[in-house]
């Protein structure tokens, strides 16, 4: 699979968000001169370094749109990055995908031990929605309370966690294509669209017109599932971080599965296609949107 560069622009972008998140998870998260010393060294283990921070440059590409103070959008981003986290530090554990690496070094599980990591995992979820009830977020209460109602749905039963319950399932079901697309637009999807919507909500764009939006986002949510799919397929453990070829192990139906590698492909390539008519509404301002969408297919990580 031959894997093309992102652009100037996206990357920048990339470099810019990485330094951004790492350095407001550590302003976040100092080491305390007490007990729980190892709980925030687990939380900053897996916090910090690493990671495509996809979602956040997704908000930070967003607010960009409407003129967002940067600041308001990196609160966001950090919050919504806190719920990804803690679920990769969740996933990783030997009651779910018992996996050793991720993003390139130990799961957090194998650097200190399982009952830290689950409480590592909570303290980020429970993290998260402290940052964005903050005034420092946003002044306008409503705005936060409607950032905190997204993104609990985003990650809870009708989101990411019920996407999670639903691939434990796939272990035990055999899950046609439809049943896989609700698993992965919950799974992965859903805190990918609400990474979208909230740079809409920081710019008080009303409900209506996210429409565009949303559609873009679903869109590449699907997308990067099935790019991840064939990354599971094709990828290098060393790229990429962490142990592939494990869903076919466990018998799980995939994209790529149920389409074969070469229709995967070209669904996900309609898919990015779908995504960026989405943006028509919008100019130049969009093109961050735009060559994220593009390079959703091209990554090898």
């Amino acid at each position: 699979m031959t894997i093309a560069s992102p652009s100037l622009a996206l990357q920048n972008a990339m470099r810019e968000i990485m330094a951004e998140m790492d350095r407001q998870f550590d302003a976040l998260l100092p080491i305390p001169d007490d007990a729980r010393g190892n709980l925030y060294r687990a939380m900053r283990h897996a916090a910090i370094g690493g990671g495509k921070r996809l979602r956040p440059l997704l908000v930070f590409a967003t607010a960009r749109l409407f003129g967002v103070d940067r600041q308001a959008a990196a609160r966001v981003a950090t919050a919504i990055e806190c719920i990804h986290v803690y679920s990769l530090v969740h996933d990783d554990l030997p009651a779910m995908d018992n996996d050793d690496m991720r993003r390139g070094k130990p799961t957090v599980h194998k650097v200190f031990d399982e009952a830290t990591a689950i409480l590592a995992g909570d303290c980020l979820h429970a993290l998260a929605f402290e940052v964005l009830a903050d005034e420092r977020t946003h002044p306008d209460p409503f705005v936060r309370s409607e950032l905190i109602q997204c993104l609990a749905h985003a990650s809870g039963p009708a989101g990411m966690a019920g996407g999670q319950m639903m691939d434990l399932e796939a272990e035990r079901a055999s899950f046609d294509l439809p049943t896989v697309t609700r698993l992965q637009a919950m799974k992965t999807g859903a805190l990918i669209a609400c990474s979208v919507e909230a740079g809409a909500i920081l710019g008080r764009v009303v409900p209506e017109g996210r429409t565009g939006l949303k559609g873009y986002a679903r869109d590449i949510g699907l997308a990067f599932q099935i790019a991840d799919d064939l990354l599971d397929v094709e990828g290098d453990e060393n790229k990429v971080g962490k142990a592939l070829r494990k869903d076919g192990t466990a018998g799980k139906e995939t994209f790529v599965s149920l389409l074969g590698v070469d229709r995967a492909r070209e669904q996900a390539r309609m898919l990015v296609d779908q995504a960026i008519a989405h943006l028509h509404n919008y100019g130049a301002e969009a093109d961050l949107l735009r060559d994220l969408a593009r390079f959703t297919l091209e990554r090898d990580r």
